[in-house]
């Protein structure tokens, strides 16, 4: 079996690695606003100037300097930057991944950032009209071997599982029930039971093509649902509505449909740059539920999250107790509200519709406001929560694959 990868002990290669890092990690400080560490002991700018490798010390206070940073920079503020910084390129993506896998403390958050990187650096070498099939696991440990060298590849068992997982998300029909159907959740809980064998050359390929396609299934998934709302107005439109209700999607209880329309225009346009940063997830799903209410789909909606709810609760009740028993990872935090930052991008595209004109009417069709709505349950930009963060869902359930819990020693 191909060895997973091995700390980094030559001074001179460590030395690179932290000057080819350092104007990464200063832009990440500054756009975050983090504290980068201090030290007596160590001149930060000897990593601007010195090319050659000075002596053991130095060396090692670079490399503890990175460290630092790295339990300073969260998942997913390095997660923003790559998507939206153009100071990163695949080469600086593989001087990241270089860095990461060759860590000896092999935390959750070095895990999460190591499966990001490794996804984003396959996404931006394949074609954009790579077809999901083409992707197997030899064409993706391919576009991995600058980073991963030779796998071989015959997988565990134990992974066959994120197949099914693949499965149940290409039969989802929106976006909401992608995010709060469990399935997005059971890939989570794979990735977290799979301990230290998530770092076998093949496991980090297996999860790589799974986060790839997983981000393709959720990019059509976003257009579709844009093109269901635009054909709703386009529908309430015809019927004579001109505004709607949307305070569960932050907008006002009388909102413009002429507004909404280029609202969603804006929002098309920024998802063309496939899985994108700062896309306002939740209100793309509520403004859906939105517009299916105005046309009066809103009972069958509530019905059908009732059921999916119930079978839900279902799958829990019968969930092994094997399953259960094996390292099962953390409870994930309900996500926050949509934040200020994801809240900017529609915000701004409604002043920006405002400005051009349209008149809001008071429309005797107007729906009547939502009394409460439930919190968001996904992960939107600036949230400290995994990539596709989904609560109360069901437990990774592997059926009759191996556990690789039980197999680590």
């Amino acid at each position: 079996m191909t060895p997973s990868p091995q700390p980094i002990t030559d001074p001179a290669m460590l030395w690179s690695i932290a000057r080819r890092l350092h104007p990464i990690y200063a832009e990440l400080a500054r756009e975050f606003v983090i504290e980068a560490p201090a030290s007596d002991k160590f001149d930060i700018r000897d990593l601007e100037t010195m090319e050659a490798a000075p002596g053991a010390e130095a060396v090692e206070q670079a490399r503890q300097w990175l460290n630092d940073m790295d339990d300073r920079v969260q998942v997913h503020q390095l997660r923003q930057f790559l998507q939206t910084s153009s100071i990163v390129d695949r080469e600086g993506l593989e001087v990241l991944l270089q860095h990461f896998l060759a860590k000896s403390e092999r935390s959750e958050a070095v895990r999460d950032k190591i499966d990001f990187l490794l996804v984003q650096y396959f996404s931006q070498g394949a074609p954009t009209d790579l077809d999901d099939d083409k992707a197997d696991v030899a064409y993706v440990a391919q576009g991995l071997a600058p980073i991963l060298g030779e796998v071989e590849l015959k997988s565990p068992v134990w992974l066959n599982g994120l197949d099914r997982v693949l499965e149940a998300a290409r039969r989802c029909r929106s976006l909401d029930e992608l995010l709060h159907g469990g399935v997005l959740e059971q890939g989570r809980k794979a990735k977290s039971q799979a301990g230290d064998l998530f770092y076998l050359p093949i496991a980090l390929v297996g999860f790589t093509r799974f986060g790839y396609l997983m981000r393709r299934v959720f990019f059509r998934l976003m257009l579709a649902d844009l093109n269901e709302i635009l054909d709703g107005l386009t529908e309430l439109e015809e019927k004579g509505v001109e505004t709607i209700d949307c305070q569960r999607a932050q907008f006002s209880a009388q909102e413009p449909i002429i507004r909404l329309r280029m609202i969603c225009q804006s929002w098309k346009v920024m998802f063309q740059a496939e899985y994108s940063s700062g896309q306002p997830l939740r209100m793309l799903v509520d403004l859906r539920a939105s517009v299916d209410f105005a046309l009066g789909r809103g009972a069958a909606t509530a019905d059908s999250k009732e059921e999916k709810s119930g079978s839900e609760d279902a799958g829990k009740a019968a969930a092994p107790a094997a399953a259960k028993a094996s390292s099962p990872a953390k409870s994930a935090a309900p996500a926050k509200a949509a934040g200020d930052k994801a809240g900017n991008a529609p915000r701004a595209a409604a002043a920006a519709a405002s400005a051009g004109g349209s008149k809001t009417v008071a429309a005797a069709k107007a729906v009547p406001p939502v009394a409460s709505q439930p919190a968001a349950k996904f992960a939107v930009t600036n949230d400290e929560t995994p990539e596709f963060e989904i609560d109360a869902v069901p437990e990774w359930n592997p059926d009759e694959d191996s556990q690789p819990a039980k197999k680590q020693r």
